[in-house]
C-alpha cells in the first residue's frame, strides 16, 4: 500500500498494489474536479472520499484493478483522472468452484506467542468465558415478552445480590413454531439456538423457558448429552403448566429458577488463562473503501498474533469471501479443509439461486456511497481480516467450533445473522469494523468496534473503541494498530476494560438463519 501525503491539507490518494490502475481519494470531503494529485494526475471529476480515481486511460472493456486483482471492467471509455464507480463499470463473472488450488500456500513463518494470558472464567467443559452471564434460552418467540419482563425484574431485584455476575440476558429469537421443523434445513436454526446456550460466557448455567405447545420442545432443543437438561428438569420453566395461575406466577417461576443459577455463577472467579482459550469472531459492517485499507488489515494483523498464541479466530460472511475463494482454498491446511469450504460456498450459491438472488445483492447503498463499487471490491477488503495464517477448519452454520486456529464460519453476510452464528460457534470476544458507522452490539459477548476513518472515530467518539483511520493518514502503521487491537482484546477479555457498546448497554437482537420453510 502506498499513500501520498505531503501534508494533511494536500490532496491524498492511496494505491493498494503496484499493479492497480485505480487509487482511492483519502481526503475528508473528497476532492473537486481540477485537483492536481501528487502523482501528477488531474481529476476530471469531483471525487468523494473513499472513491476511486483512474490512474490510466481506460477503454471500454478494460480491467479495473484494485488489490492487484480485477474488481470490474470499464463500461465506457474513461480518461485518467475519472471517477470510477458502479455506474461506469460492470462486474466480473463469479469465479467457478472447480479446479481451485487446495492447500498450496504455506503461512509465512511467525514466532509462537507463549507468554501472554488473560483473566477468564473457566467452565466445566474446559471452555473459558470472558464474561459471567446468566442466559435464559427461549424455545419459541411466544415467550419473549414474558421473559423480557422477567429479565428486567431479575436485573432490578436479584442481580444486586450477586455482584460477581455481570448480567442476565434473554436469548430471544423468532423461531420455534409455525415452521417446517422436520425439513432438512431446519437443523440450522435448531442447532444455532442450542449452541448459543452453550456459549462459554454462560458458564454452563443456561436455563430454558418454554411455552409448552410449540414445535421446538425443550427435549428437542436440548437432547440428552447436549446440555444436562430434560423436559422435567427444574431448569425448564413451562408457562402453560397447570401450576402457573396468572402472569405473576410465571414471572415468579422464572425468577426462582434464575436465582438458583445466579447463586452458582456468583461463585465463579477469573483466573489466568492462556490466549489459546480465546475464541474471537471478526466481522465488518457498514463497510467503505477504507475497510480494506485500514481497519480490516489491522484486524488481520491482530488475527495473526492471536493464532500464533494458539487462539481461535473465526472469520465469516459467505458472499464477502466468495469472489476470493481461490485465495482461501490455497491457504487451507489440507485439501479436505478446502473441500469443506467449497461445499459450504456451493450450498450458499444454490440457496441464493432458490431465492432468485445473486452475490451482487450484497453491496448496500451505504457501501457504494463509501466507495465500494461492487461485491468483488468489497470481498477483497473483507478477506484481509483473516490475516495470513493457515485456515485450519470450516464451521457449518449453527455448529460449534471443534478445532483451534483460524477458522472459516460459513454464515450469511448479514451483520446480525453472522454475529448470531459466531456466538453459536463459541466466540467469547467479537471484533467489528465499520466505515459508515453502526451502533451494532451483542449482549452476550463484548464487541470491540474499529473505525476505518478518523472522521468517524471523532464523530462517534463514544461508540468506537479504536481508530484505524490513522493508517490512511500515515500517523500509524497497520502493525501498530494491529498490536493495539491485540492488547485491547486481552484487556477487554480480562474485564480490565469494557467496550463502548458494553458500557452503553447497546445490543442487537439475535437473528437466526432459517433457510427452511415457514408454514
Amino acid at each position: 500500500m502506498t499513500h501520498n501525503q505531503p501534508t494533511p491539507d494536500m490532496p491524498r490518494c492511496i494505491v493498494m498494489h503496484a499493479q492497480d490502475n485505480v487509487a482511492i481519494i483519502a481526503n475528508d470531503g473528497g476532492l473537486p474536479a481540477g485537483t492536481l494529485l501528487p502523482n501528477g494526475i488531474t481529476l476530471v471529476d469531483a471525487i468523494p472520499q473513499g472513491h476511486k480515481v483512474a490512474l490510466a486511460d481506460l477503454r471500454e472493456g478494460d480491467a479495473i484493478r484494485r488489490y492487484g486483482v480485477t474488481i470490474a471492467f470499464a463500461a465506457q471509455d474513461l480518461p485518467r483522472g475519472s471517477w470510477i464507480n458502479e455506474r461506469v463499470t460492470r462486474m466480473p463473472a463469479s469465479p467457478a468452484l472447480d479446479n481451485l488450488p487446495k492447500a498450496t500456500i504455506q503461512a509465512p513463518p511467525m514466532p509462537a506467542i507463549t507468554d501472554r494470558y488473560f483473566e477468564g472464567f473457566r467452565n466445566p467443559d474446559g471452555s473459558v468465558g470472558t464474561r459471567n452471564i446468566l442466559a435464559i434460552t427461549t424455545t419459541v418467540q411466544c415467550v419473549s415478552g414474558v421473559v423480557a419482563h422477567a429479565v428486567a425484574r431479575i436485573r432490578r431485584e436479584l442481580l444486586p445480590r450477586y455482584p460477581n455476575v455481570d448480567d442476565v440476558v434473554s436469548l430471544e429469537h423468532i423461531y420455534g413454531c409455525g415452521v417446517a421443523i422436520d425439513a432438512p434445513d431446519a437443523i440450522i436454526p435448531i442447532r444455532t439456538v442450542r449452541n448459543i446456550a452453550r456459549n462459554p460466557n454462560f458458564g454452563g448455567a443456561t436455563m430454558v423457558v418454554s411455552l409448552g405447545c410449540e414445535k421446538l420442545q425443550p427435549e428437542r432443543l436440548m437432547p440428552a448429552g447436549s446440555i444436562a437438561i430434560a423436559s422435567q428438569s427444574p431448569d425448564v420453566v413451562v408457562l402453560q403448566d397447570d401450576a402457573h395461575v396468572g402472569f405473576e406466577s410465571m414471572i415468579a417461576s422464572i425468577m426462582a429458577t434464575a436465582e438458583k443459577h445466579l447463586a452458582i455463577l456468583d461463585k465463579r472467579r477469573r483466573e489466568p488463562c492462556p490466549l489459546s482459550d480465546l475464541v474471537v469472531g471478526v466481522q465488518c459492517g457498514g463497510s467503505d473503501a477504507f475497510s480494506g485499507v485500514t481497519a480490516n488489515p489491522a484486524v488481520g494483523y491482530a488475527t495473526d498474533l492471536l493464532v500464533s498464541a494458539g487462539a481461535t479466530v473465526i472469520f465469516s460472511e459467505n458472499t464477502e469471501v466468495r469472489d476470493g475463494v481461490a485465495q482461501l482454498t490455497a491457504r487451507c491446511a489440507t485439501p479436505e479443509v478446502a473441500d469443506a469450504l467449497i461445499a459450504e460456498l456451493d450450498w450458499y450459491d444454490r440457496y441464493l439461486q432458490r431465492g432468485s438472488a445473486d452475490r451482487s445483492a450484497n453491496t448496500t447503498p451505504g457501501n457504494k456511497k463509501g466507495g465500494l463499487s461492487n461485491i468483488v471490491e468489497k470481498a477483497m477488503g473483507s478477506i484481509i481480516k483473516s490475516g495470513t495464517r493457515t485456515i485450519a477448519g470450516v464451521i457449518p452454520p449453527g455448529e460449534r467450533a471443534h478445532t483451534r486456529g483460524l477458522l472459516f464460519g460459513a454464515t450469511p453476510a448479514s451483520d446480525f445473522i453472522c454475529g448470531t452464528l459466531q456466538l453459536a460457534a463459541g466466540m467469547n470476544m467479537h471484533v467489528f469494523t465499520t466505515g459508515r458507522g453502526t451502533p451494532y452490539g451483542l449482549a452476550e459477548v463484548p464487541v470491540i468496534k474499529v473505525a476505518t476513518r478518523t472522521n468517524l472515530a471523532r464523530r462517534w467518539f463514544d461508540l468506537m473503541d479504536l481508530d484505524a483511520g490513522r493508517i490512511a493518514t500515515g500517523e500509524a502503521s497497520i502493525q501498530q494498530v494491529g498490536e493495539e487491537l491485540f492488547e485491547l482484546i486481552i484487556a477487554i477479555a480480562s474485564g480490565r476494560k469494557r467496550a463502548c457498546a458494553e458500557k452503553l448497554k447497546l445490543h442487537n437482537s439475535l437473528a437466526l438463519f432459517n433457510p427452511a420453510p415457514v408454514t
